[in-house]
């Protein structure tokens, strides 16, 4: 059994969409975010950034105690190795989905929030902030469609790398992205879309990114502040 401590959140849908598409076992533990769940101590026995996802196995392939993991990057890789699924074997094949996939933890992924929370969530328009992570998201958004000139999926067959990159391009006109500007990744993000284990991943998820979302001051203080909810 697999537990996943998880929101609605880009970050939080990648390892929902591998545990979807491998059909492993698992019970999802909701941590909302927004009310400063993720800073109950028993989550920071695990998952000491008090940052969702973070996993629990207790049936480890090694017979041993659970594995407990935080970071979606590494959750994702120790799924695909578990499973055997999503992550080729062979050294340049597994390497191709392993760049992507860290250009995703470190490049799209950071990009791509701090334009969301520029334009949705500060308290205060800052021009200068959102022009500069518009701009890196859509570079970001071009390297993306370049890539997948010539290729169904980012690493050749889907992977762990696609399962990274799409939840955060499904917020683009929220981050002032038009994907017919990039109709490589538009391909993509349809075919991806249309996966049954995607929508079954998406039931019920709210935008993260969405214009009208608001947030109470608490809300605020939690999510960017140093305040940990009592």
């Amino acid at each position: 059994m697999i537990e996943l401590y998880y929101w609605g959140t880009p970050n939080g849908l990648k390892p929902r969409l591998m545990l979807e598409e491998t059909g492993l076992e698992h019970r999802i533990v909701p941590v909302d975010i927004g009310k400063g769940e993720q800073f109950r101590p028993e989550f920071l026995a695990f998952a000491p950034n008090n940052r969702i996802p973070a996993l629990i196995d207790l049936d480890p392939a090694d017979g041993g105690e659970p594995v407990r993991l935080f970071e979606s990057g590494a959750i994702l890789q120790y799924l695909a190795e578990k499973t055997g699924r999503f992550l080729p074997t062979d050294l340049r094949s597994r390497f191709e989905v392993m760049q992507w996939l860290f250009w995703q933890v470190g490049g799209l992924g950071p990009m791509a929030g701090q334009n969301g929370h520029f334009r949705i969530y500060a308290p205060e328009s800052l021009p200068y902030a959102i022009d500069r992570y518009t701009r890196e998201t859509a570079r970001l958004y071009g390297v993306l469609d370049k890539r997948l000139a010539g290729r169904e999926f980012i690493a050749g067959d889907y992977s762990i790398a696609d399962m990274a990159c799409y939840p955060w391009t499904v917020p683009h006109a929220a981050h002032g992205q038009n994907l017919d500007d990039f109709p490589h990744l538009r391909r993509w993000f349809e075919a991806i879309r249309e996966r049954p284990a995607t929508q079954r991943a998406y039931v019920g998820v709210a935008d993260s990114y969405a214009p009208t979302r608001k947030l109470s001051e608490d809300e605020r203080q939690v999510l960017f502040g140093a305040k940990p909810a009592p």
